[in-house]
């Protein structure tokens, strides 16, 4: 199951269905089931908080995963910060809801195994990002 709950923010006017549709289908790519997924929308002093108690970074960001997998069953707890993707749409020239799914599916394709912080990383991330947003334009027609 996939849950969205916001904590001291508006809840994004996402279609709950269709992403959870989507991230269902994202998985499959990578051969993945999805277990349970909480996504926790926050602001940027929430996110700096679980920021420093759980990982120990002094740093605001747009998105932080908790990996829960279990086998090929991807499981976990997705926080991101509304304000630090709006200030990110802003920055990079997209439209806010463009950036927003980018982050939403970023922490599903860390759960499935993809990481952005080694060397050559975080291009392969943003490609599997633009081929799973990709994927979310074409389900749309």
């Amino acid at each position: 199951m996939i849950t969205y709950q916001a904590d001291g923010v508006e809840m994004p006017k996402i279609k709950h269905r269709e992403i959870t549709t989507w991230i269902r289908a994202v998985a499959a790519t990578y051969n993945r089931r999805v277990g349970d997924i909480g996504y926790m929308f926050v602001n940027d002093e929430k996110i700096l908080e679980t920021n420093r108690q759980y990982l120990g970074h002094d740093y605001y960001t747009d998105v932080i995963t908790f990996d829960y997998n279990e086998g090929d069953i991807i499981s976990g707890d997705i926080v991101i910060s509304i304000d630090t993707v709006a200030s990110n749409a802003k920055l990079y020239g997209k439209s806010y809801d463009d950036e927003l799914y980018r982050v939403i599916i970023h922490g599903v394709l860390h759960l499935c195994g993809i990481n952005d912080k080694g060397p050559g990383e975080r291009e392969i991330m943003e490609a599997n990002e633009e081929k799973a947003l990709a994927l979310l334009k074409a389900r749309r027609g």
